[in-house]
């Protein structure tokens, strides 16, 4: 994605692209009662009184699009104004700003752009409210992603954009290289690589970059290399299944990567948007980041001379973990009724293909992937429903703070050189075993 403070997805999960969550990034940092059961949590209905002004609250706008929604309805709705409070890009900041606002009680905040691995944790405090599930189109929405706006049962959170991870990779390059197809392995890969850096223009360029900085992105590139590795972090009952032979083949492609420079030293330091630069700028042949970077890449230097695929992984295609930003009520917000009519407003097929039209955010709408003229316009969204629909989701659990901190704490020593894969991943094991035990 946890209470107290601290993670990114977007995500980033994530960073936030359009307002919104990219991560489907989570956050990091001592979750100081996170455990809790949670059943407190099947408190009765919402009643959504109350009109007036509201709060919209989601991470920065990089691209302009979000005030442009809330534009429309504040023209529509001028006795219920909606105010954009920007929280900071990464999404641990923005985490523990809304749970700051939540341990106060304070009626500040009213719309949360939350990341998709948040909602058992906030609804298990009652930090936000159950919402009435049938008056949302869930129905047309891709079930994954429904899934993740839900706990115990019931709806806490309303999908208003998804997320899966795509690799971005310089098409002119490959080709000049003699290279006709985006990679699907990560031999495939590197090997590519080395044809590519033998081009004069590409000598100083690296290979790969993904997000690695100790923070969400970090948990979201590691569960996607042992995702892809044929491992997993937990199993379906939610127990630890992290110190296994495939998982340490995920985590030792990405240490060995870092070691032969196939991925550049200086991207231990990346979040989204400094991958995103890098490959805009020419730094990089490949890229691991969210479709936001889309529509971005197209008005770079680069402009033509990139597309996307799937993610590489072991043996064939790899599987990216699952995104987004969905949009929950504060439990201590006032002028529920507008809210919830906001929410309606901001979450509908109408605005989620603006939002993909002028920000590339993936919709939660199934029929959009299906639309011939968006694939014209979008030539990624087959890839980007299939990363989707396949996507493997962070572990769900009401202390996800912990796990998340716990995992990018041992993932960084083992790419920092300070601890081997297979320690880093028996001492994850046990730090997992004793938070998921609570």
């Amino acid at each position: 994605m946890k209470t107290s403070t601290a993670r990114a997805i977007q995500c980033s999960a994530a960073l936030a692209a359009a307002g919104l969550l990219l991560t489907a990034c989570g956050s990091s940092g001592g979750s100081g009662g996170s455990g809790g059961s949670g059943g407190s949590a099947q408190a009765a209905p919402a009643t959504f009184k109350g009109r007036g002004p509201i709060t919209y609250v989601a991470g920065k706008d990089t691209t302009g699009t979000v005030q442009t929604i809330i534009d429309r309805w504040n023209k529509a709705h001028p006795k219920e104004k909606v105010t954009f409070i920007q929280l900071p890009t990464d999404a641990d900041s923005q985490r523990q700003q809304m749970i700051q606002n939540a341990e106060t009680k304070s009626d500040a905040y009213t719309v949360l752009a939350t990341d998709v691995v948040w909602t058992s944790e906030f609804a298990a405090h009652q930090w936000i409210e159950p919402l009435p599930a049938q008056q949302f189109p869930l129905g047309r929405m891709l079930k994954p992603v429904v899934e993740t706006g839900q706990y115990r049962g019931r709806l806490y959170a309303v999908p208003a954009s998804s997320n899966g991870g795509l690799l971005f990779y310089r098409t002119d390059l490959l080709k000049k290289a003699g290279i006709t197809e985006p990679p699907t392995t990560w031999a495939q890969m590197t090997a590519d690589c080395a044809e590519v850096k033998k081009l004069p223009e590409a000598k100083s360029m690296s290979c790969y970059a993904g997000q690695f900085q100790k923070y969400e992105g970090l948990t979201v590139n590691f569960a996607e290399a042992v995702n892809s590795a044929g491992g997993r972090i937990v199993d379906a009952d939610g127990k630890p299944d992290v110190d296994t032979p495939q998982a340490k083949k995920g985590l030792d492609f990405l240490v060995k990567s870092f070691k032969d420079g196939t991925i550049p030293k200086e991207a231990i330091t990346y979040q989204e948007e400094d991958g995103r630069q890098a490959f805009q700028s020419g730094k990089l042949v490949f890229l691991n980041n969210w479709p936001y970077v889309y529509s971005l890449a197209q008005k770079s230097a680069i402009k033509g001379k990139f597309a996307v695929a799937p993610l590489p992984g072991l043996n064939g295609p790899g599987a990216s973990s699952l995104g987004g930003a969905n949009l929950a009520l504060s439990s201590f917000a006032k002028n529920k009724a507008t809210a919830l009519d906001f929410m309606k407003f901001f979450t509908s097929e109408e605005s989620s293909t603006y939002f993909l039209k002028n920000a590339s955010l993936a919709s939660p709408y199934a029929d959009l992937y299906d639309n011939a003229a968006l694939d014209k316009q979008f030539p990624y969204l087959p890839d980007l429903k299939q990363s989707i629909t396949k996507a493997v989701p962070r572990p769900r659990v009401v202390q996800y703070g912990d796990v998340t901190a716990a995992v990018q704490n041992e993932v960084y020593a083992a790419l920092t050189g300070k601890k081997s894969s297979g320690q880093a991943l028996k001492d994850l094991q046990a730090d997992l075993q004793k938070l998921t035990a609570q």
